[in-house]
Parts: structure tokens; C-alpha cells; sequence
């Protein structure tokens, strides 16, 4: 099948809608095949052919069912093939199709604006830059390429979904979408009601919840149901009153740069980051850590700002979030959420028409699941939301927070028995805490973990004393030296003790690392003290040049140590 170039205006009117194949943009397990479907890029006006890409995972298990799963990701403008091989675990005995969204980075055309990337993470310069008129620049790129961006809302990306399943030839299937795509899937649902038997909703984001109004208020209960109200509140005011210069890399540009963050800077980035339960987890420590005056941990936000902006398609973001979110929304004062304000201004400048709200009500059984600290699509809303879907069962998941099944195995097994069967009872809830609550007084706050993380070599000093003091143990324990045995048993002792704290907690939360160290590391760091002054006291009764080198080391290692690590 030969598909006009995107751009292009066929003589054709809309008709059913046509798969090619092509190669698969990331890695893929096998039995994946991935392509593109063409579909016009407005259905109320026929014309103009974009393609849409997916993928098919066909399942080997000897009971194969035949209706798979279909997965699409979340933002708007995230990305969803890359999860191909993580899905076809979660369905072993289903294929699994993952569908890209239209205008996203792997459809064409490609509504990436790296333009308003760049001024987004432009917020934490100064003077700040204009998103607004950087969207601009965008649009006005894309319209130069035939693009019509009344095409890209959520009632075209529905109808690619049951467009696809009538291409591929599926008689059914299980559609499961998570934040903003489960409204997708919801009115996919509703259209397409003979070609779907369940429908999987994670992080629910109905049609009618005033999102952008209620972005401050979810982010405040967040955090109080993480009991750091207060301290957050004197983390915001503190770096309000004194912005903190923050050493960070333009993921776009790959140059490092000093991003200034303001308190409601800070507020902005940390709601964006309690999407992942892992630093809902952390989250105690983190905020206490930043109302104690501690910058440390802002190193690693202001890094995460910047990996967040390129996994989007801005254009497609702001194309739908123009016409089917942002209209609904009072805007009545200021948010403290720079991209809430961002995204009002550029639709201010988009004028792109409201979209009509579908109301859909699906006939499927729906499974909801929502985290307990989802900062987005909290339960406070989804829950009530799902209690209108005609058949549709709710779960809140302890301790997770947005897309939950990404983060907790429970959740998953739970979605996979709902698709296995949805008629059969609800298994027992969810006991969650996969990752434990981290407190201020479980870490000790530093900055060296996150730096090390991402320049190992910045741990020789320890490497270095470890050595060196697992050499002074068995040189004195063959020569019958005990105060150089004892200085190496202490000093070994110190790296054993040390490496199992922070592996110990590496393994329950990574991303603590990025705020601190366990607290025991604290007094454990007094047997390095132990070790170095043995290392003297041998070197004072034999003045050999290896008692020199062990205590010249140990001395520079607790130099090393106590002023740069801790």
C-alpha cells in the first residue's frame, strides 16, 4: 500500500482506515512487528492522510486468547511503543498492541516543538522565557508543513483507536489507558462498544474535572497526606525570599547552565516528580531537607525538569490540552505552578476552537486504579468518577502515586486478573508500600550520591582508603602489627558497614541516593575516624614509608569525607 507523503492532499475521500508496516523505532522483543496507520487528520473535513504508528506483540503461550490488549500512554504527547516488552509480561497469554497518539514522536508528522522545550526550561533562567511566544514559533513551523491542529484532540485519538482494531482485524479487544489516555479510552469505549470487552483505567482523568483549577489544591493535599505540610510551605517561602542557583545541563542544547529556582519553581518540579511513588517515598526527607536551608537535592530536580521536557511532543500537548482542557478551566487567579501558567498563556495565543464534551459512557466493565499520593489525577477525583461509569469497580493502591502500574507489582497482577476475567470478584486489595516512607530522620542530607551517580569516578577517595585499609589489615595481621591490624580492621570495617547501608537502601529507593545517605552512615563514619588515628599512632612507632602512605591517606580521606561527602 502506498500511502501519500504526510502533507499531502489526496483526491480520496475518508474511508477505511489502512495499516503499512515499518521498522520499529526502539528495540522490541520478538514476535513485534510495528506501523503505521493512516487516518485522515480530520474527520470533519477529509483531506489531508497522517499516520499513526503502533505496535503488535503477538503472545507464543500455548492458550493464546483472542482479543489482546491495547496500551496508550498518557501526557498528552507521550510516547507508548517503547513499553511493548513490559506490557507482554503483564499479558503473557495476550498479544499487545501499543498505540502511538497522533502528532506524537513516533507518528507523522511529528508535532515535536522543541522550541517550547526549551523556553519551558527557559522558566528557570533570567530573565525567564516567553512560552507563549516560543508555542508561537512553533505553530507557525508546523502550519508551514501543512499541519492543522484542529485535528489532534481526544475525539480524533479515540477514533484512531477503533480504526486500528477494524485494520488489524481484531474481532475485540481490552483497551487500557493510563492519565490523560484513559479519557481516550473511555470514549474509544463508548464509539466502538462491539470491539470492546473491558477497558483498564490507571490514574483516571475524567471529562469535567477543572484540572488546571485544581493543580495547586492536588499538589497541597499531597503533601499533607505526606504530613510536610508546614515544612513545604517554609521550603516554598524560604527559596521565594532567596531563589537558589542551581548547577544543571539544557538537555536540548547538551550545555550546562545555572538554573535560579524560586520556591513556586521548586513547588512546580516537585509536582511534577510525585508522579513516581519512589520520590513520594522520599518525599519527608526531600522537604524537610529544602525548609532546613539544605539546596542539596535541588541539583537532581532541576535535572529531572530537563529529562522531562523531551519525552513530549509539545505541539500535540498544547493541541489538545487547547481545545479539550484548558477551556473548561476558570483560571480565577495566578497558579504558583509555572507550567499551568504557561500552558494558559500559550493557549491564549493559540486560540484554538473548545472542543464539545462527549460524555461517554461505556458499556465494557472498567477497572479504575488510583494512587494514594497521585498529585495529578488523585483519588479525591477519580473515585467519584468512576462511581458514574455504568459497571465499573475503583481501587486506591497505598503509597502510589500516578501511572501506578508502572511502579507497584500488585497493581499489575490486579489488572492482569481484571482482563483474565472482569466478571470475577475483586481480588483482595492492594497492601501497597513498595517503596518505604523516608523521613528526616532516616537521612542524612548530602549532594555527593547524586554527583557520584553521575561521575563515578568521584568515589575514588573511598575505593582508595578501602584498599588501603584492607591492606593494613592483613600486612599487620602477617607481621604481627596490631596497631596497623586494628587500623585496617576499623577501616574495613567503616566500607562494609558504609556499602551495605547504602546498598541496603539503593534497594528499597533509589532515589533516595539523590537526597542523602542512611542516617547510620553518620556514626559509622567515626570508625573511619578510629581507623586513620591507628594509622597515625602505627605510623609514630615505625616510621616505614607504607605506615606513610596508610596515614597520608586515611588523613586525606577524612578531609574528603567530612567536608565534601557529608
Amino acid at each position: 500500500m502506498a500511502l501519500p507523503p504526510v502533507g499531502a492532499v489526496p483526491a480520496r475521500a475518508a474511508g477505511p482506515a489502512e495499516v503499512e508496516p515499518r521498522p520499529c523505532p526502539v528495540t522490541m522483543p520478538e514476535r513485534t512487528t510495528c506501523g503505521f496507520l493512516a487516518v485522515p487528520e480530520r474527520r470533519d473535513a477529509p483531506g489531508r492522510t497522517i499516520r499513526v504508528g503502533y505496535a503488535v506483540h503477538v503472545s507464543t503461550a500455548p492458550g493464546r486468547k483472542p482479543d489482546p490488549v491495547v496500551y496508550m500512554s498518557g501526557g498528552p504527547g507521550s510516547r507508548s511503543i517503547q513499553l511493548t516488552g513490559f506490557l507482554s509480561q503483564m499479558f503473557p497469554d495476550r498479544d499487545v498492541v501499543t498505540l502511538e497518539q497522533r502528532g506524537s514522536s513516533y507518528s507523522q508528522p511529528s508535532l515535536d516543538c522543541p522550541e517550547t522545550a526549551e523556553a519551558m526550561l527557559g522558566r528557570l533562567r533570567r530573565p525567564p522565557a516567553d512560552v507563549a511566544e516560543a508555542a508561537q514559533r512553533c505553530r507557525r513551523r508546523l502550519e508551514q508543513q501543512g499541519v492543522d491542529l484542529r485535528g489532534y484532540t481526544t475525539k480524533e485519538i479515540a477514533a484512531d483507536v477503533a480504526d486500528l482494531r477494524r485494520a488489524l482485524g481484531y474481532g475485540a479487544w481490552n483497551l487500557f489507558g493510563v492519565s490523560y489516555s484513559t479519557r481516550v479510552m473511555v470514549d474509544a469505549a463508548a464509539a466502538d462498544p462491539q470491539g470492546t470487552r473491558s477497558v483498564v483505567l490507571d490514574s483516571y482523568l475524567p471529562e469535567g474535572v477543572a484540572w488546571y483549577d485544581d493543580a495547586d489544591g492536588n499538589l497541597t493535599d499531597v503533601v499533607s497526606r505526606l504530613g510536610v505540610r508546614d515544612p513545604f510551605e517554609a521550603a516554598v517561602r524560604r527559596l521565594n525570599a532567596s531563589p537558589a542557583l542551581v548547577p544543571t545541563t539544557d538537555p536540548l542544547l547538551r550545555r550546562p547552565f545555572t538554573a535560579r529556582m524560586t520556591g513556586d519553581d521548586v513547588a512546580t518540579v516537585l509536582a511534577e516528580g510525585l508522579h513516581e511513588a519512589d520520590v513520594a517515598a522520599v518525599a519527608p526527607a526531600l522537604v524537610t531537607a529544602l525548609a532546613g536551608g539544605h539546596d542539596e537535592p535541588l541539583r537532581p530536580l532541576a535535572d529531572a525538569v530537563g529529562d522531562g521536557l523531551v519525552s513530549h511532543a509539545f505541539g500535540l500537548y498544547h493541541a489538545v490540552q487547547c481545545q479539550d482542557e484548558v477551556p473548561f478551566n476558570a483560571f480565577a487567579a495566578p497558579s504558583r505552578l509555572f507550567t499551568v501558567n504557561a500552558d494558559k498563556a500559550v493557549c491564549d495565543a493559540w486560540r484554538l476552537p473548545a472542543s464539545t464534551p462527549v460524555k461517554a459512557r461505556p458499556a465494557a466493565p472498567v477497572y479504575v486504579v488510583g494512587g494514594e499520593f497521585d498529585p495529578t489525577t488523585p483519588p479525591r477525583t477519580s473515585r467519584p468518577a468512576a462511581a458514574s461509569l455504568p459497571g465499573a469497580r475503583f481501587e486506591e493502591v497505598p503509597g502510589a502515586s500516578h501511572a501506578v502500574f508502572l511502579a507497584d507489582a500488585c497493581a499489575r497482577e490486579h489488572i492482569a486478573a481484571f482482563v483474565a476475567d472482569p466478571a470475577a470478584a475483586a481480588a483482595a486489595p492492594c497492601a501497597g508500600g513498595a517503596h518505604p516512607r523516608l523521613g528526616p530522620r532516616d537521612l542524612r542530607v548530602t549532594g555527593a550520591p547524586y554527583l557520584i551517580s553521575r561521575s563515578p569516578w568521584l568515589a575514588a577517595p573511598f575505593a582508595l582508603f578501602a584498599l588501603t585499609a584492607l591492606a593494613q589489615l592483613v600486612a599487620g595481621a602477617l607481621r604481627g602489627r596490631a596497631l596497623t591490624a586494628f587500623a585496617g580492621l576499623t577501616g574495613t570495617a567503616f566500607a562494609v558497614l558504609v556499602g551495605r547501608s547504602v546498598y541496603g537502601l539503593l534497594s528499597a529507593n533509589e532515589t533516595a541516593l539523590a537526597v542523602g545517605v542512611p542516617a547510620a552512615v553518620g556514626w559509622q563514619s567515626w570508625l573511619a575516624a578510629g581507623s586513620a588515628a591507628l594509622g597515625v599512632a602505627a605510623l609514630l612507632r615505625r616510621r616505614t614509608w607504607p605506615a606513610a602512605v596508610a596515614a597520608a591517606v586515611g588523613a586525606g580521606f577524612l578531609a574528603w569525607w567530612f567536608l565534601w561527602f557529608l
